[in-house]
């Protein structure tokens, strides 16, 4: 890029993850909290909401995408949540189990899952440290 030339990082516009089968993938982000945005069948895609932003999670099947374990060495999402305790529960409750217990960290705690395509969803809070935080 030339001295002249530069761009401006706005924003997320939306975090593509692969599946194997839409309706599958709808009903498990569904059961672990996520509304549906928009679902196109015919393309291959559905936007999960994330909060009240307009960036969201787009879920777009890949074909031969078959159930995998988690790839630990590859990209993760994670997502601010008031409790990250709570939301474990809440995900357990739903029949989602979470890989791991929630962990504490410096900010407060975590806790992720893994869809049956192996994408991996962390939520996190600032319970420790609430000035960091969406919601001081």
């Amino acid at each position: 890029m030339s001295d002249d030339e530069s761009y401006e990082l706005l924003g997320f516009d939306n975090v593509l993850l692969p599946v194997g089968d839409l309706g599958e993938a709808v009903a498990f982000y569904e059961r672990a909290g996520f509304a549906v945005g928009f679902r196109i069948d015919e393309a291959g895609i559905a936007s999960l909401k994330v909060g009240g932003e307009t960036p969201g999670i787009l879920l777009r099947v890949e074909d031969e995408l078959g159930h995998r374990p988690p790839p630990w060495h590859s990209a993760q999402v994670w997502l601010e949540v008031p409790d990250a305790r709570v939301a474990a529960r809440a995900l357990r409750a739903a029949g989602i189990a979470p890989l791991d217990e929630p962990a504490s960290v410096a900010t407060g705690w975590t806790v992720e899952i893994a869809d049956p395509w192996g994408n991996v969803i962390g939520f996190t809070d600032y319970t420790k440290r609430p000035e960091l935080g969406r919601r001081p």
